[in-house]
């Protein structure tokens, strides 16, 4: 289908280089001679709405965006470079991290890094928000791939410090690649984002980890790779619960879910996508107080596990198994409000079930979580540990996880693992 000529004109492109894409929106609701009232009518919702869309300069809300966008016709890779954050303006060897006012050499750059890694997670926030704002110039340090799965063996080791110091670096070169306007270079980009929006959500960062998962989204749209699609999908849905909009979290992740079917699960990438979004679509259903689909929805994802293999290939964007999804029925039982279904449905899973420190970890904080809830601080501070020997950072750096840390060392101080937990998580403070 040919594009209108409106979206080669000087005026669109002007509106797509300024980061505008509320103007781009009113360009093409006027070029069909349309009022705030019709579009806001076809999109279910105000004028007003619909006005203050157009107006705003800083997105609130990136769905409206793309629904008002493809109404009135905007292509793809324009509503991609008007949402995209602003270029550098800085050579690589005089960028700056912290004073935008000061130049310094690569040597002292690498210096400063090192030294903010060892700072821990929330001095490395202050990194990557510059970055979120501004994007730095690109490093060429390597292949973006290679660095790439680094910083997901990072995620899944829990080594929360340094991964958000390497993701400044993997955004400005996943933008320098998504440049070339190619699908896998954008699909990649889309990756790094999820990446981080996965990190933040860990932290409790939501603000910035629904940023990212927003762009994310736009950059898998843009590259129409379903398994990006998904993943970006996925990690906004987990900020939207975090956010207590439940509902629209399970919106997302069942049309998520649709979409993988779609594509005829003819490959296990496709299967272990499906069966992620069956997971985190019954999860989110539980935290929404909706039993019987949260439970068919599990099982459902226990069906298409079957085909896969017990450990993942090395570098699979999903890489679930079948007792992962048994691992997500205990937090599925749990968010329900059921700690003695939560407990069954664990009560066989051991660590070595799973390929990853961050999954391990996951198994005794999802138990630790059960177990509280039934009451039962003994076995809560064990499966704590557990967790803490697989991986610090799973239990240092999140916020629930140190919050029922801080209510044991309060409740049941001589209860043994509790001071060992305890000093753990205020080293981390």
């Amino acid at each position: 289908m040919p594009v209108d000529p409106l979206w080669n004109s000087t005026r669109a492109r002007e509106l797509a280089a300024q980061r505008r894409p509320g103007a781009l929106i009113r360009l093409g609701r006027e070029h069909r001679a349309w009022t705030l009232a019709v579009l806001g009518d076809r999109l279910g919702c105000s004028p007003a709405t619909i006005s203050r869309l157009e107006r705003r300069n800083r997105v609130v809300d990136l769905a409206l965006v793309h629904r008002a966008a493809l109404e009135v016709g905007v292509p793809r890779n324009i509503l991609a470079s008007s949402l995209a954050p602003p270029t550098p303006t800085a050579s690589a060897a005089t960028r700056v991290t912290a004073n935008p006012h000061a130049e310094e050499d690569p040597m002292r750059r690498r210096t400063l890094l090192t030294a903010t890694a060892a700072a821990g997670p929330a001095a490395l926030l202050l990194g990557l928000d510059e970055a979120l704002a501004h994007t730095p110039a690109p490093t060429g340090t390597g292949p973006l791939d290679t660095r790439l799965a680094i910083a997901r063996e990072l995620y899944d080791k829990g080594t929360h410090g340094r991964l958000l110091a390497a993701l400044p670096g993997l955004i400005a070169d996943g933008h320098a690649a998504a440049s070339s306007r190619q699908a896998l270079d954008q699909a990649r980009l889309s990756t790094v984002y999820s990446l981080a929006a996965a990190v933040l959500s860990k932290l409790g960062s939501y603000e910035q980890a629904r940023l990212t998962a927003d762009r994310a989204r736009t950059w898998a749209e843009v590259s129409r790779s379903p398994l990006a699609s998904a993943a970006a999908a996925r990690e906004l849905a987990i900020v939207l619960r975090h956010q207590d909009r439940n509902e629209e979290a399970q919106r997302l992740m069942s049309a998520a879910a649709s979409h993988v079917e779609a594509t005829g699960l003819r490959t296990d990438a496709s299967a272990s996508a499906y069966a992620q979004m069956l997971c985190t679509l019954a999860y989110t259903a539980a935290r929404g107080g909706h039993r019987n689909e949260s439970l068919a929805m599990t099982e459902e994802a226990r069906r298409a596990a079957r085909r896969l293999p017990q450990t993942a290939p090395a570098g699979r964007l999903f890489p679930i198994n079948p007792a992962s999804v048994d691992l997500y029925a205990v937090g599925v039982h749990w968010a329900l409000g059921d700690a003695g279904a939560a407990l069954e449905a664990g009560k066989d899973l051991r660590p070595e079930q799973f390929p990853t420190a961050e999954r391990k970890a996951r198994l005794g904080t999802d138990m630790a979580r059960a177990w509280w809830a039934w009451q039962r601080p003994e076995q809560t501070a064990q499966a704590l540990l557990s967790a803490y020997r697989a991986s610090p950072g799973e239990i240092r750096d999140r916020p629930a996880i140190r919050s029922i840390i801080h209510s044991l060392t309060e409740r049941h101080p001589r209860t043994s693992g509790v001071r060992e937990l305890h000093s753990a998580v205020k080293r981390a403070l």
